[in-house]
């Protein structure tokens, strides 16, 4: 919901930065790669009772996200790039949940599991969403640097950062945490599938036919 005022606030101090990275010869998946393998560092430090440390990797994981990007538009933008960074930005944040259910499986693995399921509503939606928009040729107006249509909703990066936070700031507050994003999860799970069904539901533009045929 936040996500595309965050991003304009961004651009400006991401592009200095990129374009620092970009002189040094540091290539946007290198970006993607490294961010994925520091947020990963949060489960272990989650595990094992040190969540507010977490708040390290899981910030480094998100400034590689922005940078990865941006490098990849001031180069040369590639499917594979675009492939790679929604791939493991979803592992990424279903390990969090992970995190809190290995910390205490039992105190948190029901919400943790209740949690996942929500993420899996809202990353298929996203995706499918996003794959027949392509076969289209739709384009997002609300997000065109994005590599692939990218369906907003409710609960996007920012308010999952946010309720990522607040679990690792109060480790007590998982379970009220987990179950009431699960639930803003499910509203916009609910409202891209409404979106997918009016969108994809009207008939594409028939292909023009070239004169004399």
């Amino acid at each position: 919901m936040f996500d595309r005022t965050l991003n304009a606030a961004l651009r400006r101090p991401l592009q200095r930065m990129a374009r620092a990275l970009m002189h040094r010869g540091v290539r946007a998946d290198h970006l993607t790669w490294a961010g994925f393998a520091v947020g990963l560092l949060a489960v272990p430090l989650i595990a094992t009772g040190h969540s507010a440390w977490a708040l390290l990797p899981m910030a480094l994981n998100r400034l590689a996200d922005g940078l990865d990007g941006t490098l990849a538009r001031l180069t040369a933008p590639t499917d594979r790039g675009a492939f790679l960074d929604i791939a493991l930005d979803f592992l990424f944040y279903a390990s969090i949940p992970l995190a809190f259910a290995l910390a205490d499986p039992g105190a948190h693995a029901l919400a943790a599991a209740v949690l996942l399921f929500a993420f899996m509503g809202t990353a298929s939606s996203f995706l499918a969403f996003a794959v027949l928009a392509a076969k289209r040729g739709l384009v997002s107006t609300a997000y065109p640097d994005k590599g692939f249509y990218f369906l907003g909703g409710l609960t996007e990066a920012t308010e999952t950062l946010a309720v990522f936070t607040l679990m690792c700031l109060v480790p007590a507050w998982f379970v009220p945490l987990a179950l009431g994003f699960a639930g803003l999860c499910a509203l916009t799970t609910a409202t891209r599938i409404a979106a997918g069904v009016q969108v994809l539901g009207e008939q594409p533009p028939k292909p023009q036919t070239p004169p004399g045929r």
